[in-house]
């Protein structure tokens, strides 16, 4: 799989926090990025879309992100998803974990994680 091939789906109720996400993965040479603003708009994109990476947010209207994640996990148990959340506690954590979280960030990702996250999914899977 090449850079150009990955499509990555971004879910976060924050404006700021999405464009910043979609400007470190253009930064990684990401370009097909999906772009959705709560929980069970994740969950629809992720089964119409497939995307290769999902970064989810956790604390969202609708769903939060740990009832996306399950829900995604539960459609596709392969699905490459990582936790992006200012809300990182250990209660968090675990229970992302638990759901089948592969990573977890703290906000606001470095460009360095962002890239590691991408090099995993190309090299590792």
């Amino acid at each position: 799989m090449e850079i150009s091939d990955i499509k990555v789906l971004i879910c976060d109720d924050s404006t700021l926090a999405r464009k910043n996400m979609t400007d470190k993965l253009n930064a990684c040479g990401v370009t097909d990025i999906l772009v959705v603003n709560d929980g069970q708009s994740a969950i629809d994109t992720y089964k119409a879309e497939r995307p290769n990476i999902v970064f989810l947010d956790i604390v969202m209207p609708v769903k939060d992100g740990i009832t996306a994640l399950r829900e995604i996990t539960e459609f596709d148990s392969d699905a490459y998803a990582v936790m992006v959340s200012s809300a990182g506690t250990q209660v968090h954590i675990r229970e992302a974990i638990k759901c089948g979280a592969r990573d977890f960030l703290q906000k606001p990702a470095t460009l360095e994680q962002v890239q590691a996250v991408i090099d995993h999914v190309l090299y590792n899977d």
